[in-house]
């Protein structure tokens, strides 16, 4: 590539491979507009049936650049693609508008429109960004006003800009669309957005400041992304109803939102899922945005970052790996099916969590059906969490397993995992009843603290439990483990911390109990769906 380069560099196509954006104007100077010349140079590329849109060093201030077929964006170090700010309000020009989308009804403003961002691409194949250079969305919105604050510039309280929206705007139930997140034309607010496109490499580059989302692909196969950094102020990556995806290698801090979301949202206008995905060898974290990328690891307020399935999930998740993975002073692990699609066939292993915050695991479907009416309860069944290390856990909630009364959480097994929690739960914590929530947005915080400190399992059938410890810092008054509703629950090797005076676990409505090797249980009594309370005996029956 390195002879290439310095060859592309005179402007003269190499081949019909390489395209100098500089031969077709660019000034990469950082204030100048070369977005006009770079989309000469990807129309001029792909005309020729294809190659790479070379970027030199030097920052390329930019508007929408439009992917084409065929083509790649190469990204030399040293090259920076600028997000450049939007006209002011009243004025013309700048990114280009949102595209019409009748279902809008049933996500967010940033997940229905792909046109409104720096980097975009519709109905395309063999397309892909690549190189070490860094893509900065200095210029991009969050989702709230025209352009989103630096870190450590001032941000307005409350951040909230309704001035650019349609004076009347028609919401349906679920309040969508709402009036705070519509821009107008010439606002951007995503750094990479596709639509249903085909064969898709994204390699080696950083994203700074991303907008709404650093990058979003709804409707898109067979896909690599490999290698790429991203330090920003929402969604780091969102895989939205696609499908063969790979993602390895990336580090992704995020702290006001999620670092890598699948998704299987309504977006295309029906319920698709999200199948044969590949997560492995990736670093997610919620340091305050900016420091990441400086080499410092700065604690932010909100911690957000993890790795999540859902909230949108009309089409459901299939056929899915996560391994090898870290996370980093941010919230745990998220499994959601809360919009009437099917999540099955999971299997995450080998990931590694420190400075936890609020919870490491969470596993929730919901009746939220954000979606067409008479979509009904979906299902979450069949997911195996294996080899998982969590440390400095916040005391709000351990691991949740929660279903729907008549629709539970099937096929659950957790295998070799230790959790290590700050403690301080309290009496009054442990004789909470948690709110069921099933038709509320699914997280948490929204829940509360949770009457155990290290497991709490509701609306769950065939749950087994094998070669889990869990521990606590400070003493806390909480059972370790609590079960309700649970039909066929085993247990193995678990070893559960509990303060003196307090049982190491409840069982309350829980049928089908087998416990093996697990001492700290032993005689607890357990409360059937419909019977008294009775002991519960060890060693294997």
């Amino acid at each position: 590539m390195a002879l290439r380069t310095s060859l592309a560099q005179t402007g003269t196509p190499i081949d019909k491979v390489l395209y100098n954006v500089r031969a077709f104007g660019a000034v990469g100077d950082g204030k100048k507009l070369d977005s006009p010349a770079v989309n000469r140079a990807i129309e001029a590329c792909a005309q020729a049936g294809g190659g790479t849109v070379y970027f030199p060093a030097g920052t390329y201030a930019s508007y929408s650049i439009h992917l084409l077929s065929n083509v790649a964006l190469y990204l030399d170090r040293g090259a920076t693609i600028l997000a450049a700010d939007p006209p002011p309000e009243g004025g013309t020009g700048g990114y280009d508008a949102p595209e019409p989308n009748e279902s809008n009804q049933y996500q967010d403003f940033g997940h229905t429109h792909w046109h409104n961002s720096l980097i975009w691409g519709e109905g395309l194949e063999n397309i892909s960004i690549l190189g070490p250079g860094r893509i900065f969305g200095k210029g991009l919105s969050r989702g709230r006003g025209r352009q989103d604050p630096l870190p450590g510039q001032p941000r307005p309280l409350p951040y909230d800009d309704t001035t650019n929206a349609p004076s009347s705007v028609a919401t349906n139930r679920f309040g969508y669309p709402n009036p705070r997140e519509i821009l107008p034309a010439g606002v951007g607010n995503k750094a990479i957005a596709l639509k249903n496109c085909r064969h898709v490499i994204f390699r080696d580059f950083t994203v700074f400041h991303g907008g709404h989302f650093a990058i979003l692909v709804t409707g898109c196969d067979d896909m690599t992304v490999d290698n790429v950094t991203i330090d920003t102020n929402r969604d780091g990556i969102d895989l939205d109803c696609s499908r063969n995806t790979t993602v390895s290698n990336c580090r992704i801090n995020s702290p006001f939102d999620d670092g890598l979301c699948p998704k299987s949202s309504y977006g295309l206008g029906e319920a698709r899922a999200t199948e044969n995905l590949t997560i492995v060898n990736c670093q997610v974290s919620g340091f305050e945005e900016g420091t990441f990328l400086d080499g410092r690891t700065l604690p932010s307020r909100q911690k957000t970052g993890r790795i999540k399935f859902g909230t949108e999930s009309n089409g459901g998740f299939r056929n899915v790996t996560v391994n090898n993975c870290t996370f980093r002073q941010c919230r745990g692990l998220a499994i959601e099916e809360v919009d009437g699609g099917i999540l099955e066939n999971i299997n995450i292993s080998n990931i590694t969590m420190m400075d936890v915050a609020q919870y490491p695991i969470y596993i929730r479907l919901g009746s939220r059906n954000r979606a067409p009416e008479g979509t009904k309860t979906g299902a979450l069944r069949n997911v195996f969490i294996s080899n998982i290390i969590a440390t400095g856990i916040d005391p709000m909630s351990g691991v949740q397993i929660t279903g729907v009364p008549g629709n539970p959480v099937e096929g659950v097994r957790l295998q070799n995992i230790r959790l290590v929690f700050k403690g301080g739960g309290t009496r009054e914590n442990a004789a909470r009843v948690p709110p069921e929530l099933e038709t509320g947005y699914p997280e948490p915080s929204r829940v509360g603290i949770m009457p155990a400190y290290g497991l709490f399992a509701r609306h769950v059938r065939d749950l087994e439990i094998a070669d889990f410890r869990v521990s606590f810092e400070k003493e806390d008054l909480r059972p370790a483990l609590t079960f309700v509703d649970v039909d066929g629950l085993e247990i193995d090797h678990c070893k559960a911390q509990a303060a003196n005076e307090v049982p190491a676990a409840r069982f309350d409505g829980v049928d089908g109990l087998v416990i093996r090797n697990s001492p700290a249980l032993d005689g607890l009594p357990v409360r059937k769906r419909q019977e008294s309370v009775a002991p519960v005996v060890g060693g294997g029956h």
